[in-house]
């Protein structure tokens, strides 16, 4: 029995899960098991832009029926189209353990509950939810158990696990806490997909430098850097940072508490790279592990593992936002894998969860 699951997404940022999903696809015979992204939202008009032209081909102003330019607290809930399986990688400002954690005391914290609502009133046969690993210690373990009781409420089967998608094939030490549900009606368990790449880790060098980017490549711009800059990175080594003793003492940084910050940082070419991030500020770009420079957003989108054909539109610290606030679509496409296969019946190789 064949199966085309419509997928929709609320902050579905400009289009990691979509292009994960896209990518997905499982044959038994003559069954196609495959994911369909049919509509989606989020709050920033440049990022629906991206997602618009990247996911349907058309512009923001020509998708009206697919892309929602809204912010969710002021969405018709009850009014978005049904699908079968619904995406929400729910903010994680408020859930990060970088900034004051705020929890489901903060502003973002309590959007999560869009997502729940979204579920109990369309029902959809399953659902993925993202966030970052704090998720689950945030307010003292309150919030996870608050958002997961919600979940199982709504009339599902949860399993949830900390993936560290660099053991999954990304070039990129990126964790991040995702729940799989089932809907009680269907009598299926979602299972954790075993690592594809534990024992051989994909690194920034592979990923940045084959096959090579060109001048004029799509959101390959360079920054210009200051002569300082470029000075404090003459004496740093591959995968570390402004902290290092090999650093002159008038060109190392002093910030109490920060040496292990990615400020100045170069990635090791030997290592999948740190956490790429959305966050603003020169001093949090991402540096070149030779280059005496910081990487184009180009290169960050390799290590988030979009295409190169996956175009980013809007202004360059938009795009650096965007790109860094993505899911990365080669790790989210081994959960659609394994969601796929799990209707279809097939056994796959599984983990225990762990949060």
């Amino acid at each position: 029995m064949s199966e085309n699951f419509r997928l929709g997404e609320l902050f579905c940022g400009p289009g990691g899960i979509a292009v994960g999903a896209r990518l997905s696809e499982f044959k038994d015979g003559e069954d196609v098991y495959k994911i369909t992204p049919t509509w989606a939202s989020d709050y920033d008009k440049e990022t629906c832009e991206t997602f618009a032209r990247n996911i349907h081909g058309q512009s923001l102003s020509e998708s009206v029926d697919s892309v929602f330019h809204e912010d969710v607290r002021k969405l018709d809930i009850l009014r978005l189209p049904k699908c079968d399986g619904l995406a929400f990688g729910f903010p994680c400002n408020d859930f990060s353990i970088v900034g004051e954690s705020k929890g489901l005391d903060g502003t973002f914290g309590p959007l999560y509950s869009y997502g729940v609502k979204y579920l109990k009133q369309h029902q959809p046969k399953w659902f993925i939810a993202e966030n970052v690993g704090g998720l689950s210690s945030s307010n003292g373990g309150r919030a996870f158990e608050l958002i997961i009781s919600e979940m199982k409420e709504a009339g599902y089967k949860l399993t949830s696990n900390l993936y560290k998608f660099e053991n999954y094939g990304v070039p990129q030490a990126r964790h991040r806490l995702i729940i799989v549900g089932f809907r009680n009606d269907l009598n299926l368990t979602f299972k954790v997909p075993a690592p594809t790449h534990k024992d051989n880790h994909v690194t920034s060098f592979d990923a940045i430098s084959y096959p090579p980017l060109t001048l004029g490549s799509p959101n390959h711009d360079f920054t210009s850097q200051s002569k300082g800059v470029v000075e404090r990175l003459k004496h740093i080594k591959p995968g570390h940072n402004a902290w290092s003793e090999d650093i002159p003492q008038h060109l190392r940084l002093n910030v109490k508490g920060a040496k292990l910050s990615n400020i100045y940082k170069r990635l090791d070419p030997k290592k999948p790279s740190y956490t790429v991030t959305g966050s603003g500020g020169g001093g949090t770009h991402m540096y070149h592990w030779e280059e005496h420079r910081a990487l184009t957003n180009r290169e960050r989108a390799r290590l988030q593992t979009f295409p190169d054909n996956f175009i980013f539109y809007g202004g360059k610290e938009s795009v650096r936002k965007q790109v860094g606030m993505a899911v990365p679509p080669a790790g989210v496409k081994v959960i659609f894998d394994a969601i796929l296969k799990s209707f279809a019946g097939q056994d796959y190789e599984t983990i225990e969860p762990k949060t």
